[in-house]
């Protein structure tokens, strides 16, 4: 489905992002992991064609530069861990802008099948119930779970979600990776997360993508990306022995 190779982004003199490659497949959920400053989100950005880069990047075998914009935003939707709302518009109302790339005008007609994958979106969020709210009246939680179904609304095949659970409680992260986890079992889909938190990188992510300073220090599934001995060598500390310590913190026979 996607295939990048030797993709890099600089900011000037910085080289954000240095020869990096990987291919991501159907039904994979990939995570980008590693410390700050890696590149992690600078390498979702240039997926998503929202950063510049050097490289080539094939999406359905189509190198991503030549699709036009309307094309590419049916195929690649992008959350980020940020979506301020200042504006009165209804959760329904923001939904339906996930649309705007199938029918090429705000809330404009052409889009056949549009108001089956807005309920669609809405369903699998569990906002059936919110639809008519004023978004300034959401928190932040909820607020995140309507832009995330603005984005499936978008019906995309490649869903981007950079540090999307960041300013989420513990109910809210585990309903909003479920959701995604959800998402991912139609055919042809398949979803790329930066993040912070290697618990749910471990749990939720069927592949990984360990960065530092730049570049890949380690790809493949999960289970074999996210080692004792690769974690440690990119954090420089003992991540196995910290979160073991972390867990027996709590009285499990209690």
């Amino acid at each position: 489905m996607l295939n990048v190779s030797r993709l890099s982004v600089r900011y000037g003199t910085k080289a954000a992002v240095s020869d990096v490659s990987f291919q991501v497949a159907e039904g994979e959920w990939w995570m980008i992991v590693g410390p700050n400053g890696a590149g992690k989100s600078s390498l979702a950005g240039a997926i998503s064609r929202a950063v510049p880069f050097t490289g080539e990047t094939f999406l359905d075998k189509r190198e991503i530069r030549g699709y036009k914009s309307r094309e590419f935003a049916q195929k690649v939707g992008m959350l980020s861990q940020n979506n301020a709302n200042t504006y009165a518009f209804t959760v329904d109302e923001v939904v339906s802008m996930g649309r705007y790339a199938w029918h090429g005008g705000y809330f404009g007609a052409g889009d056949l099948s549009g108001k089956a994958k807005i309920q669609e979106a809405i369903d699998l969020t569990g906002l059936q119930e919110m639809r008519n709210r004023s978004m300034l009246t959401l928190s932040g939680g909820e607020t995140q779970r309507v832009f995330l179904a603005q984005v499936l609304a978008q019906d995309p095949k490649l869903l981007i979600l950079d540090e999307p659970a960041n300013h989420l409680d513990l109910p809210f992260q585990k309903q909003f990776f479920d959701m995604v986890q959800e998402w991912l079992k139609q055919p042809g889909r398949a979803v790329i997360t930066v993040m912070h938190d290697l618990t749910l990188a471990k749990k939720y992510g069927t592949h990984a993508l360990l960065m530092n300073e730049g570049k890949a220090a380690a790809q493949g599934a999960a289970a074999e990306v996210l080692t004792r001995e690769n974690l440690q060598a990119v954090y420089g500390m003992d991540v196995f022995g910290w979160m073991k310590e972390l867990y027996t913190a709590w009285d499990l026979g209690n």
